[in-house]
């Protein structure tokens, strides 16, 4: 069974160009779609490889062309609708059942709203509160303490340590852990004692937490992630750092202890930041950047230290320029010695001897 063409405008409040009974089997990106699909365009550069490589019996686009053969809807945004498509094709979520899993071991001290789901396995301790119709997959340990909102998303493997708050809509990805001891230590006995680790996690609403990430629970204090907050896989959040609202944290990023942010701001793959740092509101940080200072608000930083990006990328320019800067610098150097030798015999008297 099949969805026409007329139908799925609708779902995407777009409007249709050629076939409305065109009838459309699933969604697919233009590398990989064939009749029956439907595909997005979202550059215009894309019409000869949608004509001359792909097979999709319909497309989404921002705008008509008259190089389009094909059938297809126009709408606002083709990302957003593209993935409206693709959810009603291939619904990302399997439906939960409602309540609570029979091998799930859940305290008589917690409280579970009735319309949230726990999973098989999972581990719900004393204290827990588990808002309205949130999901939380099988394998997860709660500790004691947590506060978890409405409509989060907890995949399995997941580990909460004890009075990890966790905001509204929040998804949390598979084997994170929330609230683990921070890295700190006291070394004055000439052996590494652990500091204290009273404080906790906090996750503001519509926070997701990316596979295998490690958020640290603050020393004394709270380890927040503002509203918004996106963060990658395979992250590290050290204790006590203070992220603002929406900033996007890419894979194997590193933050060191008591680091804060302002708003959106953007860390690319493999960043590094020191303890104590700032990276004030809108900075950007390039891939594997060392921030090792504070970053000013909107500057755009590269590089190990990092610096601005201007600056950083003179420098590359320079560095690629040295082989041929030493070529001229040893050319000038020989040139200058020949200029000396004939300098020197210029200026050495001609003794003529008398006849």
């Amino acid at each position: 069974m099949g969805t026409t063409l007329a139908q799925l405008a609708e779902l995407v409040d777009g409007t249709v160009f050629g076939d409305p009974d065109q009838v459309i089997t699933g969604a697919n990106i233009i590398r990989d779609a064939v009749a029956g699909e439907i595909t997005l365009m979202d550059k215009p550069d894309q019409v000869q490889l949608l004509m001359e490589n792909c097979t999709a019996s319909a497309v989404l686009v921002s705008q008509a062309s008259d190089k389009l053969t094909i059938d297809g809807i126009i709408v606002a945004n083709v990302h957003e609708a593209f993935g409206k498509v693709v959810r009603f094709f291939q619904p990302w979520e399997q439906k939960q059942n409602t309540g609570i899993h029979r091998s799930a071991i859940v305290s008589l001290a917690a409280v579970v709203d009735p319309t949230a789901t726990i999973g098989a396995g999972t581990v719900i301790s004393d204290g827990v509160v588990i808002g309205k119709n949130t999901v939380v997959h099988s394998g997860v340990h709660i500790q004691a303490g947590c506060q978890i909102g409405e409509n989060v998303t907890i995949f399995p493997g997941v580990v909460l340590y004890d009075r990890t708050e966790v905001g509204d809509r929040c998804i949390i990805h598979a084997s994170a852990v929330l609230g683990a001891y921070g890295f700190g230590y006291d070394s004055s006995t000439g052996k590494h004692i652990l500091s204290a680790q009273l404080g906790n996690v906090v996750l503001e609403a519509d926070v997701e937490v990316g596979a295998g990430t490690t958020i640290d629970r603050g020393t004394y204090g709270t380890t927040l992630i503002g509203e918004g907050t996106k963060i990658d896989n395979m992250v590290m959040i050290g204790h006590n750092c203070r992220l603002g609202k929406h900033n996007l944290i890419c894979s194997q990023v590193g933050i060191a202890g008591s680091v804060s942010t302002g708003d959106y701001v953007v860390m690319a793959g493999q960043v590094g930041v020191r303890d104590h740092v700032h990276i004030g509101t809108g900075a950007a940080l390039g891939a594997k950047a060392g921030v090792g200072t504070d970053i000013p608000e909107g500057q755009q930083s590269l590089g190990i230290p990092a610096g601005p990006i201007k600056e950083i990328m003179a420098e590359h320019m320079a560095i690629k320029r040295l082989p041929d800067m030493r070529k001229t610098i040893k050319s000038l150097a020989k040139r200058i010695e020949q200029l000396e030798k004939e300098a020197e015999a210029a200026s050495t008297p001609v003794i003529r001897k008398a006849s």
